[in-house]
């Protein structure tokens, strides 16, 4: 890995699950990173993780030639770029993190293309307890010189970085991925219940499912928090709330492509239902929870 450039900081826009977590492995690999977001929390634990704090996006990018941004929603996001467009700085190169609908990174790159900046769309495959663990995968897209200039800042926080080309790549990618997220993660969900129906011990069902053909990634990151029937505080990886907005910008998509997507679609009355039982702050396993009271188990 190439050593850490001190004289040029890296930005972080958003320091919410993941993009907090990707500032903290940024510090210890040695960059200097300055972070911003709008919720004073955020700002504390990460001044008290290393990271410095500026007070707006424009005076971050000010000293951040190189930008991170990860935002929970499109109007973070061309509220962001507006503030930096007009603030008539110096070419910066901005990575954009987050899964939107593709037209909302369009319109973002555009207006930071016509203010002489660069947005690159990078989103990431990986929840935020991967993040802390430096388990995420970037798919980066636009600019190809842009993408290697932050090769060596994307080292520092994922295991893998991948080039796909032309802007917007990138997301068509972590579509593609989160569509089996969705898939694997009610999956999971219903071999538990079917399981735990029959009289089987959770625990067991994780201990062997893991070590068998039938084990996924997401099994394994979110069947414990189902074995147990714990979804929220610290176990929480990603949130049913935030999901749907992955949810609606997936099927969306396909939509357009006139795709059909059959089993991402028999998936989306089980995450509505986990936000209708009062689940939106829980993790997405919490979906478990929703086919055991279909199933009439009750757990404590």
């Amino acid at each position: 890995m190439r050593k850490p450039d001190r004289d040029n900081p890296v930005g972080i826009i958003g320091l919410g699950l993941t993009g907090g977590a990707i500032g903290r492995n940024l510090v210890a690999a040695g960059w200097r990173v300055i972070g911003h977001d709008i919720d004073a929390a955020r700002r504390g634990e990460a001044e008290a993780a290393g990271i410095e704090i500026a007070q707006a996006a424009a005076k971050l990018a000010e000293r951040a030639p190189n930008i991170l941004v990860s935002l929970p929603d499109p109007q973070a996001l061309h509220a962001t770029v507006a503030e930096i467009a007009a603030a008539k700085l110096p070419r910066r190169i901005l990575a954009e993190m987050s899964t939107f609908a593709l037209s909302d990174k369009i319109e973002a790159e555009q207006a930071l293309r016509a203010a002489g900046h660069v947005l690159l769309d990078c989103p990431i495959s990986g929840t935020g307890a991967q993040a802390k663990v430096k388990d995420l995968v970037i798919y980066a897209s636009g600019e190809r010189a842009s993408v290697a200039a932050l090769e060596p800042i994307f080292a520092a926080f994922s295991r893998q970085a991948h080039d796909l080309g032309a802007f917007g790549n990138g997301t068509k990618m972590k579509f593609v991925a989160n569509l089996l997220v969705a898939i694997h993660n009610v999956a999971s969900a219903e071999a538990f219940v079917l399981g735990i129906k029959a009289g089987l011990d959770p625990k067991k069902i994780f201990e062997l499912i893991s070590a068998g053909a039938g084990t996924s990634r997401v099994f394994e990151l979110r069947g414990p928090m189902m074995a147990e029937n714990r979804y929220d505080g610290d176990n929480v990886t990603m949130r049913v709330k935030t999901w749907q907005k992955d949810m609606t910008v997936i099927g969306d998509f396909a939509r357009e492509l006139a795709c059909p997507t059959p089993l991402f679609s028999a998936t989306g009355p089980i995450y509505a239902a986990a936000m209708a039982n009062g689940h939106g702050g829980d993790d997405t396993a919490s979906v478990c929870a929703v086919l055991e009271a279909m199933a009439g188990i009750r757990r404590q």
